[in-house]
């Protein structure tokens, strides 16, 4: 893959939007202070922008995967060991560290309770709908007890991978074929499919698919990645917000936008991943971090709430620490490895042997 982009740079900064964002919705159980949803009139939050880039570049990516990779079977076991290895250690974390400290439950009690492992055994086959651990309420709300929100995206992430493959096996991976694909995801956020993981994953698929196209249209080069373009996706994006069809239109000027960004030779690479990779786990750790720094802070403030800008400054550096360890102990060793990436490695064990 060309490694003249900004790809790392641009999912960090959407995790860290994620971040951000869910600390207005945690510290204040509301939205009307998120920054994106006051430059929109109420129509999307930051959290969800960092989730439309995420998409974006998924849909790019995995195309260049699935073009790259020899069996269709093995580009679905890196996608696997990809979402797993580091979802499973996540949740290990909410239901054995953070669960007992919470809990009102008696930790022997809390333990024994059937629905801590029905919590583990169905978030680990993305079944999102079970998000409470027993007893486990950070602060009194509607959502205080969700252990970790974010997870809702990852059966739709799945379920796209699912898409692709299904493409690619048929060779049906066309510009064409991603084209209606972006038209459909487009209808589909005018129609507001998101609820259960079905629609929601139609309610995204506009932007895999947008990824998808740009990726069909790579070859254009800078005259696909030009200024011009940019500027015109820009300006079509801003006249969306007094439109009212801001999400509507992001799958088109907001997803060209982020490929624009990541592949523009003209912008300096900035080496986000040179400590690893994190921004899986800074999006599957934050709101739980975000969520304990709330509970153990509760008594420190006036009203019991931490204000916004504390849970973020805190959980931040929390996080990303998490994160690292998460890359560094669980999802870097789970990366597949083909036996032709590994020869190179064994020879230089044996001859140093």
């Amino acid at each position: 893959m060309e490694r003249h982009n900004n790809f790392d740079l641009l999912r960090l900064l959407a995790a860290l939007s994620v971040i951000f964002s869910h600390a207005f919705l945690l510290a204040e159980n509301s939205q009307d202070h998120d920054p994106l949803m006051l430059l929109t009139g109420g129509q999307a939050i930051l959290g969800l922008a960092g989730v439309f880039v995420f998409f974006t570049i998924s849909g790019y990516l995995i195309s260049q995967s699935f073009e790259a990779t020899p069996s269709p079977f093995v580009f679905l076991a890196k996608r696997g060991l990809r979402i797993f290895p580091g979802l499973f250690g996540c949740l290990l974390v909410c239901v054995f560290a953070i669960g007992p400290l919470v809990t009102t439950l008696p930790v022997g009690e809390y333990l024994a309770t059937p629905g801590t492992y029905l919590f583990l055994l169905r978030n680990a086959v993305l079944n999102i709908e079970y998000n409470r651990l027993p007893g486990v309420v950070f602060w009194p709300g509607n959502i205080g007890g969700i252990v970790d929100g974010p997870l809702w995206s990852l059966p739709c992430e799945a379920l796209l991978y699912l898409m692709l493959f299904g493409l690619g096996v048929c060779r049906l991976l066309t510009l064409p074929v991603t084209l209606l694909l972006l038209a459909g995801g487009i209808v589909c956020l005018w129609l507001d499919t998101a609820g259960e993981t079905f629609g929601s994953t139609l309610w995204l698929l506009g932007f895999f698919a947008a990824g998808m196209c740009l990726y069909r249209l790579r070859d254009l080069g800078p005259k696909l990645f030009a200024w011009h373009w940019a500027a015109l996706a820009l300006v079509g994006l801003a006249f969306s917000i007094p439109a009212r069809l801001f999400l509507v239109a992001c799958p088109l000027f907001g997803s060209y936008l982020v490929i624009y960004l990541a592949l523009n030779r003209r912008l300096p690479v900035v080496r986000a991943a040179r400590f690893g990779d994190l921004s899986y786990g800074l999006y599957i750790y934050g709101w739980p971090v975000e969520q304990c720094v709330i509970y153990f802070s509760s008594g420190y403030f006036s009203g019991g709430a931490a204000p916004w800008w504390v849970v973020f400054l805190i959980a931040a550096p929390v996080t990303a620490a998490v994160a690292f360890l998460s890359w560094h102990l669980i999802e870097k060793r789970c990366r597949w490895h083909s036996r032709a990436a590994a020869r190179p490695m064994l020879a230089a064990a044996a001859a140093g042997s």
